[in-house]
């Protein structure tokens, strides 16, 4: 396994530290058409998802792998469905740790 360059955890406010590198975040949907989700990140502020995307049911979780391509956007590279319920505590990152 390449554990050279890790993927990073980030919600809405990390995003911007992050575009143009290789991220993951976790966002409960409020709109999905198959081409953009609009949704909501841990840490409640607004994310999109770009890509060609199956559409999700409103209030999904979906964890998304992608490119930072914005300050407030994802390319979609894999969108992983989590289902209706899911603990957001653990993956709302407030601090950026370096190894």
């Amino acid at each position: 396994m390449d554990t050279s360059n890790p993927i990073v955890f980030v919600n809405a406010e990390l995003l911007p530290m992050y575009v143009g590198q290789k991220v993951r975040a976790v966002v409960q949907v409020l709109h999905s058409d198959g081409v953009a989700i609009k949704g909501k990140s841990t840490d409640d502020r607004s994310l999109i998802i770009k890509g060609s995307l199956p559409p999700f049911p409103p209030s999904n979780f979906v964890e998304v792998i992608g490119i930072a391509d914005t300050n407030n956007s994802i390319q979609a590279e894999i969108v992983t469905d989590f289902g209706e319920k899911f603990g957001t505590a653990a993956y709302s990152v407030d601090v950026v740790m370096e190894s």
